[in-house]
């Protein structure tokens, strides 16, 4: 049964999801190594910014980062750190408009938009054999929907998927209704509200920001911007067609979704423990700590234990796939 009990077993100080979620941010690392930038450019004339690590090996772990993330993010470059010292080459790609310039079209990224990550994939496969997917929060969830929902590119050999919010709806209410999420909802609308309003300068037709800094929910936000530019009806439509739960079973590449169960942005609808019984690709566990991207037990300094168990489950999953 893929539902498996986990190590980690932070210290009591360190139990609580809302420090296991900030500290680590208030704790940045120093990384002695450089990232190389190539810009990828879309068939739809956008772009998409990625960062590489090299070292001439013959396999590649692909890294997605979460909401209004990018690849210089502690946790992603703590990831970077972790598979390049364990024999990966790493590729850390930004989402549109996540790079630290603004992408060329009115729309951005979203948590279903698996196209970009496939066009990223593709051009990681044209100088590697053999790829590993591995995503934070909302890159999780596109990570899986991508699996699911058709077969990947043929290099895909496993994946892991860290904090994800499989059922976006529920996820979207919880940040929204409660009390103890309120100083992250109020950053997400700070930081997205203003990349609508630089927007709105070069696009004016196809954004009305009028009133937009009144808007302090993602209901609202996804139901005015992010659906509308997307193609989708309105936010629940949004939620439904990119929330990666309906496409869990159609998983065949060797996944672990790691969630913690205090994990403050997640609900018991992304815990999805009947879909990881019945799909044996599909590998779900659930640490009763860890917060939302934390997973700090300070074992080994300020290096978080996600980033050693995302090492070893792609280490595990690539032998089994030499034997």
């Amino acid at each position: 049964m893929p539902v498996i009990e986990s190590a980690f077993r932070p210290p009591w100080w360190l139990r609580n999801a809302h420090v296991q979620t900030i500290l680590p941010v208030l704790l940045p690392r120093r990384f002695g190594f450089q990232l190389t930038r190539e810009r990828l450019e879309l068939a739809d004339g956008d772009f998409l910014d990625l960062d590489w690590l090299r070292a001439g090996r013959d396999r590649l772990a692909i890294i997605s980062h979460g909401l209004e993330g990018g690849s210089r993010n502690d946790y992603v470059l703590g990831t970077a750190q972790a598979l390049a010292a364990d024999g990966w080459d790493v590729l850390a790609w930004n989402f549109r408009g996540c790079s630290g310039e603004p992408n060329r079209l009115a729309r951005f990224y979203h948590s279903g938009e698996t196209g970009d990550l496939g066009a990223v994939i593709e051009r990681a496969g044209r100088d590697y054999p053999a790829v590993a997917l591995v995503g934070f929060s909302l890159g999780g969830n596109m990570t899986l929907k991508y699996l699911g929902e058709a077969a990947p590119y043929p290099a895909v050999r496993a994946a892991v998927a860290v904090s994800v919010p499989v059922d976006l709806a529920a996820s979207a209410r919880a940040l929204d209704r409660k009390r103890g999420n309120r100083l992250y909802l109020g950053r997400f609308m700070d930081t997205l509200t203003a990349k609508i309003e630089a927007k709105a300068t070069h696009f004016p037709a196809e954004l009305d920001v009028t009133g937009v800094r009144a808007v302090r929910t993602f209901a609202e936000f996804d139901d005015r911007y992010t659906a509308r530019l997307h193609g989708f009806r309105d936010a629940e439509d949004y939620w439904s067609r990119s929330s990666a739960l309906g496409y869990l079973d159609g998983i065949r590449t060797p996944t672990l979704l790691l969630s913690a169960l205090d994990d403050p942005f997640l609900t018991p609808e992304s815990f999805p423990f009947a879909h990881a019984e019945r799909n044996a690709a599909l590998t779900l566990e659930t640490p009763a700590h860890g917060g939302h991207c934390g997973f700090l037990d300070l074992r080994h300094g300020l290096q978080r234990w996600s980033e050693r168990r995302i090492a070893e489950f792609l280490a595990v999953a690539f032998a089994a796939k030499v034997r």
